[in-house]
């Protein structure tokens, strides 16, 4: 499919498809399916980004989102007041702290962390770059969602922009 559109999961339009991602509707039960290659979307993105963050949705349903995103640089203490969240480490290696920071550790790939919403975490250190996540938000997390513990460390439009260059091809 590569180059070619998509639908994800009961979404009214259409778009081209992001990278590594190839995704059809069955003609059975009407329900949609879709099919990701994580590395691929890793390996997308770019070197360097103005923001903490750079994300591409998998999913985005009202009852819960799927992305993959980069971390670029230490994320201060912050919260999302709507969504549970789980991070599955894909990439990288780093500090982390849920709750606070004596509840703290090293994370690396195959690393799955687990917050409820108003838990407030950080990730303090990056120790081997690239840090790449895979994340469920239940229900879906919109994208504003995000409360720093100082509001000077930053704003939802500072933390996470969406991945909008590099996009490699589609599944087949």
């Amino acid at each position: 499919m590569a180059g070619g559109e998509w639908k994800v999961l009961g979404m009214q339009t259409t778009t081209k498809n992001p990278p590594g991602v190839s995704a059809t509707q069955p003609r059975n039960q009407g329900r949609d399916y879709a099919q990701f290659d994580l590395n691929e979307i890793a390996r997308s993105f770019p070197q360097t980004a103005d923001s903490l963050l750079l994300d591409t949705y998998l999913t985005d349903e009202k009852a819960a989102s799927a992305r993959v995103f980069r971390v670029y640089r230490p994320t201060p203490p912050h919260y999302h007041a709507t969504c549970d969240e789980y991070l599955y480490v894909l990439r990288g290696k780093g500090t982390f702290w849920l709750g606070s920071p004596e509840n703290s550790g090293v994370f690396s790939p195959g690393f799955l962390l687990f917050f409820k919403r108003g838990t407030v975490h950080a990730f303090p250190e990056l120790l081997e770059e690239p840090v790449v996540f895979l994340s469920v938000d239940t229900p879906r997390r919109d994208p504003r969602d995000i409360i720093f513990v100082n509001p000077a460390d930053g704003t939802p439009e500072s933390f996470i922009q969406p991945q909008t260059q590099g996009a490699p091809r589609a599944l087949k």
